[in-house]
């Protein structure tokens, strides 16, 4: 019996290393590609988005599974762990930019200030709007699970992200282009990009069910539990 405990406890930290990995590759991939807009067109509806949003909404799925499993204080480490990460890569972008580019470099100092010059606006406003959506979320999601005791994950997932998303999205959108796009402009690109992660948190509702059932089948816990670790 034991035995058995401590395999399930290895998993569990192994796949709790892992969702934080995935968590934080994909936030740092967010800032590094957020400078590029893209239109994505969904045949219905079109969005013109950052190409940020195209990978960030992973990082609310993730925290979504970890609240599941491993709580709100687990969860909430790796949010803060995420915004250090953040800080980190914006420090490697400066240093990248102190040392001049020797003569055959593939990437010159003019293309390499074209893809980074704004970065660290762009991941200034990021880190403004994770930190608050984030914790947003993570808050919002254990209120409706304590709320209806565990119960209705699709209600608290949609909920939680849909309402920290429009938080991200208006703190990001905002900070990068006020000053250099007009109000009417910014509050259009908010709306896009907000209704596009929309789309993507309905969307994942099936995929959440489906990850959740694997854990708790090789982590051996019932449907509302929490691992302690």
């Amino acid at each position: 019996m034991k035995k058995e405990k401590d395999l399930y406890a290895e998993r569990a930290k192994f796949l709790f290393l892992i969702l934080s990995a995935l968590f934080i590759t994909a936030l740092v991939a967010t800032n590094l590609i957020a400078n590029k807009f893209v239109t994505v067109d969904l045949g219905v509806a079109s969005f013109v988005i950052s190409a940020g949003v195209l990978p960030y909404p992973i990082t609310f799925l993730i925290t979504d599974i970890l609240s599941e499993v491993y709580g709100r204080k687990r969860t909430n480490q790796v949010v803060i762990s995420g915004f250090f990460a953040s800080v980190f890569v914006i420090l490697i972008l400066k240093a990248g930019a102190v040392a001049p580019a020797i003569e055959h470099s593939p990437v010159s100092n003019e293309a390499y200030d074209v893809v980074f010059q704004n970065t660290w606006r762009i991941i200034g406003a990021s880190m403004l709007a994770y930190l608050a959506a984030q914790l947003v979320d993570v808050r919002l999601f254990h209120f409706w699970k304590n709320l209806t005791n565990g119960k209705h994950l699709w209600l608290r997932n949609n909920a939680s992200t849909i309402f920290s998303q429009l938080v991200d999205t208006t703190l990001v959108i905002f900070v990068v282009f006020v000053g250099t796009a007009s109000y009417g402009e910014i509050g259009s690109m908010i709306m896009d990009g907000w209704q596009f992660k929309i789309l993507v948190a309905l969307a994942d509702t099936a995929l959440i069910y489906g990850v959740l059932a694997i854990i708790r089948s090789r982590l051996q816990i019932k449907f509302g539990e929490e691992v302690a670790m």
